[in-house]
């Protein structure tokens, strides 16, 4: 795939990640959300520390994918925040489905572009102490 693609879809993910908390923060352009939605939000900001929280992960997460720094730790960052909008917009708010949508393939996309850093991930067995690089996980498959 096309290097300044993945540059580009990656940058377009950090600017939602940061500008998308902010806009909350200051209560930019706040949509009306069906009443379960709306309980579900409150119930968040209520915590008192899980709106903030919640904030600065998507706002750290998306500066490090905007400055092309440890991207794929940013996308795991992410993939929680990514799976919770999918399910919020699915389950609660369904016509914000749209800018959901572009989120999750944003994410599956950077997640392929970036699959070799995902690899020692999925190693079944892994030993305490060993490096699991894709070399490392050839060995364990022969």
């Amino acid at each position: 795939m096309n290097h300044k693609l993945t540059i580009l879809l990656r940058s377009l993910l950090g600017i939602i990640f940061v500008a998308g908390p902010l806009a909350a923060m200051f209560h930019v352009g706040e949509p009306t959300l069906p009443p379960r939605a709306a309980a579900f939000a409150g119930a968040l900001a209520n915590t008192g520390y899980m709106m903030p929280l919640l904030w600065s992960t998507e706002m750290v997460a998306g500066l490090m994918l905007l400055g092309g720094l440890l991207v794929p730790i940013a996308l795991l960052l992410l993939a929680p925040v990514v799976v919770n909008i999918a399910l919020f917009h699915a389950l609660l708010a369904p016509a914000g489905a749209g800018p959901a949508a572009l989120v999750i393939g944003l994410e599956i996309f950077l997640a392929w572009q970036y699959r070799r850093a995902f690899e020692p991930l999925f190693v079944l067995r892994a030993g305490f102490g060993q490096h699991h690089g894709p070399a490392s996980v050839k060995k364990q498959a022969a």
